[in-house]
């Protein structure tokens, strides 16, 4: 997972991007989507906008399938989400085998089921909640954002949410509500940064969770208790691996 030579010298933030990509697709109104399938390997999900990048993190994962003939693709990609957590500090995510790997894509969900970093907080609220999660777990879910950063070639958006971008933490809450936020003044789409160190990103999207008075709630919970970011952010991230899975077993 670690490698000097890529962004950050770790490839754990990229590998839970697309864990979470994959599994965001889910709708309970139809029981489509999520991981199971391994679709995100494929056209055309493997070219939407949104997952950009993430060639590079299914490249990376190629010689680990290789090496395990009796794992799928479908669990490969969300067992390396669960893995990196871990090894970035984060909390343990349970995890079992059980996804099935699907020979095309023609089962790809439709493309605009996932977040965007634009979006109102109605609008996240009905994207969550189409997967079955409440205010507090979609508070814990982009909490994610205390890893990695944004790639302008890959989002169009730009920089860090933090400054230790490969540790689990509860900064990207405390920075929220700590920090004061300015619009980034750039040739880019809306983004903002903050004032002391100009250095570091919040996207409208994270905005959103401290001017929703039912999203601040978590966000201040999360800023003051570390612990209980962790232990919410495990039990959030294990349900949303798992969405759309029917598994034959328990852990």
């Amino acid at each position: 997972m670690e490698d000097k030579d890529y962004v950050d010298g770790n490839y754990g933030p990229l590998f839970i991007r697309m864990g979470w990509l994959a599994s965001g697709t889910y709708s309970q109104n139809d029981s489509t989507g999520g991981s199971n399938g391994g679709c995100i390997r494929f056209e055309p999900q493997s070219t939407w906008p949104v997952n950009n990048g993430l060639d590079i993190a299914r490249d990376r994962l190629e010689s680990v399938y290789r090496d395990y003939p009796g794992l799928t693709y479908a669990d490969l990609y969300t067992l390396a989400a669960a893995v990196a957590v871990e090894k970035m500090g984060g909390p343990t995510i349970k995890w079992r085998q059980g996804r099935v790997d699907f020979k095309n894509g023609k089962d790809s969900p439709p493309s605009n089921r996932l977040p965007s970093a634009s979006q109102n907080a109605q609008t996240i609220r009905n994207i969550f909640n189409r997967m079955g999660f409440d205010d507090r777990e979609i508070v814990a879910l982009i909490g994610a954002h205390s890893l990695g950063r944004c790639h302008k070639n890959r989002s169009n958006f730009e920089g860090p949410w933090t400054l230790t971008p490969t540790t689990f933490s509860n900064e990207f809450f405390r920075g929220l509500l700590e920090d004061t936020w300015e619009e980034r003044n750039w040739q880019g789409p809306t983004q903002f940064e903050d004032v002391q160190t100009k250095s570091l990103l919040r996207l409208p999207s994270d905005i959103i969770l401290i001017e929703d008075p039912q999203f601040k709630i978590y966000v201040i919970e999360y800023a003051n208790n570390g612990s209980q970011f962790a232990t919410d952010f495990a039990n959030a991230f294990e349900k949303l691996l798992e969405l759309g899975v029917e598994f034959s077993g328990t852990y």
